[in-house]
């Protein structure tokens, strides 16, 4: 799961990416309002966890343009704030659930992990393509009849290709998606889990190959490279 974090206090900002990862998430972070509506809009998240008082853009303006782009994205807010009042004016904009600081971080996870498991209103988490089919929830791949095993990161790499049927992702979009911010970009870590990938979707490679690489542009899943 990938999870944008917006919160102004560094320090607590980092503990909470900290308690996050320990829970197997990827987690970005962003400083102030501005800064996390452009994340927002140039990455793919499951999970946001808002902060209502930020500078540059304050917390209503950040809910409102991130449910602009996606109105069914989970947020949870965390803040200052113990007014009703206000409580009740970010469920009307559309918070999933509301923590107030100071919190215990199980806590936090405990929020976050049952706001995950919410059904998701559009999005499916099975997805199929030729005999490869994946369930992301239960952390299940299938090749025809054979079980797969991915790490955690495989996985999500997976399932953004999988998201993105047909469409040639870019060794940055890739490096944007799946991973964090903190990333090394110059690494071939992402060269290294599309090999690895490849080799466990087909592990007898006698069958169709789904992932391919389109030279100077990127990488696709597709039944055919062309």
């Amino acid at each position: 799961m990938k999870i944008l974090v917006i919160e102004d206090e560094k320090d607590v900002a980092n503990l909470i990416a900290e308690a996050l990862q320990d829970s197997l998430s990827t987690v970005d972070i962003a400083n102030d309002g501005k800064a996390a509506v452009y994340m927002f809009q140039t990455n793919t998240y499951d999970l946001v966890l808002l902060d209502y008082n930020l500078p540059i853009k304050n917390g209503e303006e950040v809910l409102s343009e991130i449910k602009k782009e996606n109105k069914n994205i989970p947020v949870i807010a965390i803040t200052v704030e113990t007014s009703q009042e206000t409580k009740n004016k970010m469920f009307e904009m559309g918070v999933d659930d509301y923590i107030t600081k100071p919190f215990i971080f199980d806590d936090l996870i405990s929020r976050v992990n049952a706001v995950s498991r919410r059904p998701k209103k559009i999005e499916s988490k099975i997805y199929k393509i030729d005999d490869l089919c994946v369930d992301v929830e239960k952390h299940q791949v299938r090749r025809g009849k054979i079980n797969i095993y991915l790490t955690f990161k495989e996985l999500m790499l997976l399932e953004f290709f999988l998201k993105n049927e047909g469409r040639i992702l870019s060794r940055t979009i890739l490096m944007e998606n799946v991973w964090d911010f903190n990333a090394d970009p110059f690494s071939n870590t992402i060269e290294s889990h599309i090999l690895k990938l490849r080799k466990k979707i087909n592990p007898n490679k006698d069958k169709r190959d789904l992932i391919h690489t389109i030279k100077g542009r990127g990488y696709k899943i597709d039944l055919n490279k062309w």
